[in-house]
């Protein structure tokens, strides 16, 4: 699952924008904001680019994050 609060505050911490994220993935800014907000999905490449262009470390920090789920005791 992508962390999309993690995502943005490495884009913020990099000195980087929004925009600037978009134009190098080649992509427009609406498609990019899809993205993040999970209606379409990073691709692999996108991922590589993303970890070396906004010094991501550790990529599963933000992009395979474990999603929670609470379960009900009965």
């Amino acid at each position: 699952m992508f962390d999309k609060k993690k995502f943005k505050a490495q884009v913020i911490m990099s000195g980087k924008t929004m925009q600037q994220v978009a134009d190098l993935l080649e992509i427009n800014q609406a498609t990019l904001y899809r993205k993040v907000n999970g209606s379409s999905d990073f691709y692999r490449g996108e991922i590589q680019l993303l970890c070396d262009y906004l010094n991501i470390e550790d990529p599963s920090e933000i992009f395979f994050t474990p999603k929670i789920t609470q379960t009900q005791n009965r």
